[in-house]
């Protein structure tokens, strides 16, 4: 430490550039996000929706089968797949950014637990 509490010059200068670094990472991060395809389906896979990492909605597959059920079975098993790839798009990504940020927790919307 020099003095007055503050850190050396060269310190400072390795924070800046470890700052740097992560964020150059972090747009790599996104742009990897945004092209990968993260596929949920519902319990029977008759439902599938497919997300990017970033939990862009990007396609739906029904299976021809499940449209003679009935609306709210469709609605259910839509839900249900849904959830199931916005579930693994989140943990795809909380996971990507803590190894980015070396382990480091970042409290960002959304990436937290639920409750």
């Amino acid at each position: 430490m020099a003095g007055f509490g503050l850190p050396n010059f060269g310190q400072l200068t390795e924070a800046f550039k470890k700052a740097q670094q992560i964020q150059q990472n972090a747009q790599k991060l996104q742009e990897e996000l945004e092209v990968m395809e993260i596929e949920g389906t519902n319990d029977d896979n008759r439902a599938k929706i497919w997300m990017s990492g970033n939990q862009k909605p990007l396609r739906v597959e029904i299976d021809p089968s499940l449209l003679s059920e009935g609306k709210a079975i469709i609605e259910e098993a839509i839900l249900e797949a849904m959830k199931s790839a916005h579930e693994v798009s989140t943990s795809t990504m909380k996971e990507r950014m803590e190894d980015l940020t070396g382990g480091f927790k970042l409290n960002l919307p959304g990436m937290g637990e639920e409750s």
